[in-house]
């Protein structure tokens, strides 16, 4: 009997549906010429439920999430929703409800995909940044003082525990063991001013090391991986880090591939039990909405690593495979919305087709 994964889709806004069409399209080929099954049940959480409801994130959703083997996300966010709402009441909270302490973000580039960087290769940009997902300046610590007047105060507090930074480093030296590239993990932090913080992380990061002595480790500020990723993208081979540098950095790191319309990402709680989320790093664009234009390679992306996460390691390099003949054969002219030569459609039929 064929093995049967029961996904959760979240399509999201603006044109969050269209990118995750072609996902699920790509990721069930992939499934169909490997034997396994997926089963995919579909949420309205974004935009419009919000605004006609007030509702973001019912817990009794969280609750049926934890059912499922995996989820896949379009995109959240939408002009008429003020910043924040969506972002911090949907995402934020399913990484912290749901424990997705790995942010798992793949920099990877692909075959006649332009990168602004002069005479890099794919041989030079590939790496893997693990960003930990539920500590740092993202919980939320803080307040006002005094609040709209002369005298205001705000506060934010980088909240970092032992338990969080190890299991995250853990997580880190465990992949980079697992990916066998360079045998390379370096620390990204800030040692020299967030003295606090940065020492908890060196000294996790130096104490784990004993455990791996095959592993090469080495420590950079995040102000000078910024540099070297540009310079010298070559030199990473897995980066670790916290919340915020791991937002910034991970950002840059996907322009080197190509874009945001590349780059999938996962949040993952890689503990036995755990339900984690995949996701494009791009975010909703709602002005493309509809108009078919959209670039679904980030999603499909996203969905190659959800059947990796999901023990199908084949169906994730069929996926792969496809992709790379399918940006080999020239079809896809562009990476950029309404430039790629294809329709969004039809760039998820081509990989499809591949597979």
């Amino acid at each position: 009997m064929s093995k049967t994964y029961k996904i959760a889709l979240i399509p999201g806004d603006g044109t969050g549906p269209e990118v995750l069409d072609e996902g699920v399209k790509v990721i069930k080929a992939a499934a169909c010429k490997n034997g396994f099954k997926l089963e995919f049940t579909a949420y309205d959480l974004g935009a419009k439920r919000y605004l006609k409801t007030g509702e973001i994130l019912p817990e009794s959703v969280v609750d049926e999430f934890k059912k499922f083997d995996a989820m896949y996300l379009g995109a959240i966010g939408h002009p008429d929703v003020k910043p924040g709402i969506l972002e911090k009441g949907i995402l934020l909270a399913l990484r912290f409800k749901l424990d997705q302490y790995i942010n798992l973000r793949p920099v990877k580039l692909y075959p006649n995909v332009e990168t602004p960087l002069k005479d890099k290769t794919c041989a030079d940009i590939d790496m893997v940044i693990v960003r930990e997902n539920t500590e740092g300046l993202y919980v939320g610590a803080g307040g006002f003082l005094r609040k709209g007047t002369p005298q205001e105060v705000a506060t934010q507090e980088s909240i970092n525990t032992r338990f969080g930074v190890e299991r995250c480093t853990k997580y880190a030296y465990e992949l980079t063991k697992k990916r066998a590239k360079n045998n390379k993990l370096t620390l990204c932090g800030k040692t020299n001013v967030l003295t606090y913080a940065s020492d908890l992380w060196q000294r996790t990061f130096n104490e784990l090391a004993k455990n791996y002595p095959t592993i090469k480790t080495n420590y950079v500020n995040v102000d000078a991986v910024c540099m070297w990723l540009i310079k010298n993208p070559e030199w990473f081979d897995v980066i670790v880090t916290d919340n915020l540098f791991g937002d910034i950095i991970t950002d840059l790191a996907a322009m080197l591939q190509g874009g945001v319309g590349v780059a999938g990402g996962g949040n993952i709680n890689p503990d036995p039990g755990g339900v984690s989320m995949f996701e494009p790093m791009g975010g909703s664009a709602p002005k493309y909405t509809g108009l078919n234009v959209i670039n679904p390679i980030a999603a499909i992306n996203a969905g190659m690593m959800m059947l990796d996460y999901l023990g199908q390691e084949k169906a994730a390099k069929d996926v792969e495979n496809a992709l790379i003949k399918a940006l080999e054969s020239g079809k896809i002219k562009s990476m950029s919305a309404g430039k790629m030569g294809l329709s969004t459609t039809q760039v998820g039929d081509l990989i499809a087709g591949l597979i």
